[in-house]
């Protein structure tokens, strides 16, 4: 089932459907962005088969000039994504989708040279290629989902280690 509170931690184990609610949701997005959705990427644990995951697609779709794409806000939010100002990551545009209870998908709007797409892509890349990595990041999400349900920053701040150590192996390590 796809959909997960706003702030809760819940994994569930891979589903190959996620390839397929990426598929439907990135040719949603390009029907309403057209050109402007220069290229539109499936990031985070659902991209990565066999890794559980909360049950949230996560997109990015890079586009020429974040300052231009804030315009596409009005837009997406006819599509049910809901603007989410996030200072955190200065480099992108941030959306949820699905109400506050059951979000479904997490939309980021970046440019192909930001750090932001450039780190997502890597990491995603390095535990698709990486059988170990893979492993160590599969037991460290079960553990901090076990000891942190209700708390999603908890978690993804136990994810930050291990997160820049794979960063760091992938800056230089070919795939």
């Amino acid at each position: 089932m796809l959909g997960l509170a706003r702030g809760t931690v819940r994994l569930a184990q891979y589903s190959s459907e996620w390839t397929d609610l990426f598929d439907l949701e990135a040719a949603l997005l390009r029907s309403v962005m057209g050109a402007a959705a220069r290229n539109i990427e499936h990031i985070g644990s659902t991209a990565i088969v066999g890794m559980p995951s909360k049950p949230i697609i996560d997109l990015v779709v890079v586009v020429n000039a974040l300052a231009e794409a804030r315009a596409w806000i009005p837009t997406l939010a006819t599509l049910g994504y809901e603007y989410r100002d996030n200072n955190i990551v200065p480099d992108r545009l941030f959306f949820a989708k699905g109400p506050h209870t059951q979000r479904t998908h997490h939309l980021s709007l970046t440019e192909s040279t930001s750090q932001f797409y450039k780190e997502k892509l890597l990491f995603r890349d390095y535990l698709r290629a990486h059988r170990t990595a893979f492993n160590e990041y599969f037991t460290l999400k079960e553990d901090l989902a076990a000891h942190h349900p209700n708390d999603r920053e908890a978690y993804t701040s136990g994810k930050r280690d291990f997160v820049e150590r794979i960063l760091r192996l992938a800056s230089n390590t070919p795939l």
